[in-house]
């Protein structure tokens, strides 16, 4: 099996409940026919942890060129004061909906084993005890959880249950059951302690015979031979009633009445809005069930919709190492347990893809993907954007998966406006500046300590944009959105790079590498080497789409950004600025950004800043075995052409322990803090080394693992317009090439460098 993974057992934790989602709704399923329960959450639910003018970035403009003198004069701990005295606060926390659950009564004898399983192509997850059946999937079609239950047993109980881990326990929480037609609908409604903001779920029940009665919790069904669930999740309150799309889906019936029913519980009192967008969603459940169909016709009509936008998605790039065929038949937990398998290997890379395109829609994914079983999620759950972000989507250009970008874009244009905030309040310039934390909404920076003075970093909106360019780069086509906050960022650049040296440079002051510090300086330093490839990446991006005078003005300035600096080690320094002495054993390796992932330096073009960079590389410590460090790692080593190190990146990924059953992955070894850092940046590591593009160049197995000697890389999207199969073995590589426009590149594998001519529609076969 490759594309999927199955378990002999239920899960026991959240953290391996098997994964579904389609970028707004998220499922985990825990695949226990006996007692059917799933975790519900959706990308908007975020608790209200501040007041909204805490939220606000801090108002430091005035205070800057006092900083920036104090910086310059050699006060190395001055940025530790430019603050406005807040505490640390923290993003607003991603959090769990509710579980919905379908058991039978206690006391009814239990029918086991059971197994369960995920099928990646469709998105579905199965649970079978005898002969009863759960099936789930989260719609890309219709946005609706689905859930159809085969032969429930005589008698079940159906419920809708907000007590997760960390639920605080003065979540305001009310119940109602409506009947309408065949259906019965359960309402719980939730309001956040202290706030007016909450959200409501909805579940449709369906039953194709016997007898429906209410009960304290939900209802109680005997006799039915087919269950069908439809579950959905509305936001209210403040500006997130328009994250939620209530409207009919293209397709979907008229709606039923909204028929009557009794309450249960305590009411929260949601407004007017909140009872208009859950009779709204409501709605849409009805429509989507009233076709007059029998639940099983019903349910495969909603699942080929589903897979029809689904499937395609995830079959158009695959990974073949040829495993053994006895390994490929393994559940997922037995497979980790073998951690030099080829077979595993395929599929994590089969899964990374799956759960990355099913956490990608409204927003892409934030630290937990689209999932969590906990409202106390670490780090808030929150999408942080100076590695973590940035390492998950980072296959999503070449991975094939425009999904994944347009959710990326969506976080970006949704958050244009708070970033004019933070350039205007925090340095007073124009342009904008992207925070290093955000639950998805605010893009305000508010997120930040003494130690962690993440209000000072600068290189946040050009790594955002580093994928949207790479899409425009593949697809041939310009985006206006990438061009209206590259004009912006450039003119940030031009008011906020005001101070130079004696040799007549730009000095970029106060700067910031995340999270880490320089011997001899503190936090907040001067010339940190990603601050300045980001500057001159962006400077140059923006004069290649800005009318002179202004394109000449950006180039000129980028051109007097300081040179990158070489340390006594030979290695490339985090800081150019001389006396500022690197702290090798770090997590972050941001630096090397110019190598990784704007390819700014070489092997090829850049030779002696790409052997610094290598012992850059070589010298970094993995401090805390964080596996998105590892993953990094590798990313850089890859684009190095250093096999050895790519190798070992994943072998210290494969055998820490970093992935649950549910082949999601953890932050730390030992499964510690659930994280999808790890098992979404895994793809873009593996085809790193087998496959890179730039718009001019091909290279073909630069840095290819000792654990993949051979296999069949396929649907690979370059940045120059073209798709690529790629097959290996010793002492072989054939290529085939597809088109989409006309392009000249140079092609580099092991036997060589050669200049092929591509024409649009044509076929290229290129044996290497």
């Amino acid at each position: 099996m490759i594309h999927g993974t199955w378990e002999p057992a239920p899960a026991d934790r959240w953290e391996d409940a098997f994964l579904a989602g389609n970028g707004h709704h998220g499922a985990l399923v825990f695949g226990d026919p006996e007692d059917d329960r799933v975790i519900v959450t959706h990308h908007t639910l975020v608790r209200p942890n501040n007041a909204p003018a805490d939220t606000a970035p801090p108002r430091l403009a005035a205070a800057l060129p006092a900083l920036q003198d104090a910086l310059l004069a050699g006060d190395a701990t001055a940025a530790e004061r430019f603050t406005d005295d807040r505490p640390l606060r923290w993003v607003r926390p991603f959090h769990p909906a509710f579980l919905t659950r379908v058991q039978r009564p206690p006391g009814t004898p239990a029918a086991r084993p059971s197994y369960r399983s995920v099928d990646f192509t469709t998105g579905v997850v199965t649970g079978v005890c005898g002969e009863r059946r759960s099936e789930v999937f989260v719609s890309r079609a219709d946005d609706v959880l689905v859930q159809y239950v085969s032969a429930p047993g005589p008698v079940v109980e159906i419920d809708l249950d907000h007590r997760l881990p960390g639920v605080p326990a003065e979540l305001g929480v009310g119940r109602g059951i409506a009947s309408a037609r065949r259906e019965t609908v359960l309402t719980l409604r939730a309001r956040y302690p202290d706030s007016p903001l909450g959200y409501t779920g909805l579940t449709l029940v369906l039953a194709d015979a016997g007898r429906t009665t209410v009960t304290a919790a939900g209802v109680r069904i005997e006799g039915a031979g087919h269950l069908l669930l439809l579950t959905r999740v509305v936001r209210h309150g403040g500006e997130a009633d328009a994250d939620t799309d209530t409207r009919p889906s293209a397709g979907a019936g008229a709606g039923a009445d909204e028929g009557t029913g009794a309450g249960t519980g305590a009411r929260t009192d949601e407004g007017a809005g909140a009872h208009t967008a859950t009779a709204a969603a409501t709605e849409v459940l009805r429509a989507l069930a009233d076709s007059g169909d029998g639940i099983p016709a019903l349910y495969a009509r909603l699942l080929a919709r589903h897979t029809a936008l689904h499937g395609p998605a995830y079959r158009r790039v695959g990974l073949d190492l040829g495993a053994d065929a006895a390994e490929r038949a393994l559940p997922g937990s037995a497979l980790l347990a073998r951690p030099d398998s080829t077979a595993l290997l395929e599929r994590l890379f089969a899964a990374g893809r799956y759960h990355l395109l099913s956490s990608s829609g409204l927003l892409p994914p934030r630290l937990t993907g689209l999932w969590t079983g906990d409202w106390n999620t670490a780090w808030s759950g929150a999408f942080t954007t100076n590695a973590n972000l940035n390492l998950q989507t980072a296959s999503a250009v070449a991975a094939d998966l425009p999904e994944v970008t347009k959710a990326h874009r969506a976080l970006v244009e949704g958050q244009v406006g708070d970033w004019r905030d933070n350039a205007r309040e925090i340095f007073g310039t124009r342009g904008v500046v992207a925070p290093t934390h955000t639950d998805g909404a605010s893009g305000h920076t508010y997120h930040f300590s003494r130690e962690y003075p993440l209000h000072l970093w600068t290189a946040g909106a050009d790594w955002l944009l580093v994928p949207l360019l790479a899409h425009e780069e593949a697809s041939g086509r310009r985006d206006p959105l990438v061009t209206e906050v590259l004009l912006e960022l450039a003119a940030f650049y031009e008011d906020f790079l005001s101070r130079t040296g004696p040799d007549g440079r730009i000095v970029i002051v106060p700067s910031y590498s995340p999270e880490n510090r320089p011997h001899g300086g503190s936090w907040g330093a001067v010339d940190a080497t990603m601050d300045i490839a980001a500057a001159r990446h962006a400077l140059r991006a923006a004069a290649d789409r800005a009318p002179d005078p202004d394109a000449t003005r950006f180039r000129a300035l980028a051109d007097r950004l300081p040179p990158y600096r070489v340390n006594g080690d030979g290695a490339l320094a985090e800081w150019a600025r001389p006396g500022l002495g690197d702290r090798y054993d770090h997590r972050h390796l941001s630096h090397l950004y110019p190598v990784w992932p704007l390819d700014e330096i070489n092997p090829y073009d850049t030779p002696d800043l790409a052997r610094a960079a290598h012992r850059a590389l070589e010298l970094r410590g993995s401090e805390n075995e964080s596996a998105h460090g590892h993953l990094h790692h590798g990313l850089v080593a890859a684009r190095l052409g250093d096999a050895t190190r790519t190798e070992d990146a994943l072998a210290r990924v494969l055998t820490g322990d970093h992935f649950h059953d549910s082949l999601m992955s953890a932050h730390y070894p030992a499964r510690d803090v659930y994280n999808a850092d790890a098992a979404h940046a895994l793809p873009a590591l593996l085809i790193e080394a087998l496959v890179q593009s730039t718009p001019e160049r091909l290279v073909l197995l630069p840095a290819p693992p000792a654990r993949c000697p051979r296999g069949r890389l396929t649907g690979v999207r370059t940045r120059f317009g073209a798709r690529v199969d790629l097959e290996w073995s010793p002492g072989r590589c054939r290529v085939v090439l597809r088109a989409d426009r006309d392009a000249k590149v140079e092609l580099r594998s092991p036997a060589g460098v050669i200049r092929i001519v591509l024409r649009a529609g044509e076929e290229r076969v290129v044996e290497a």
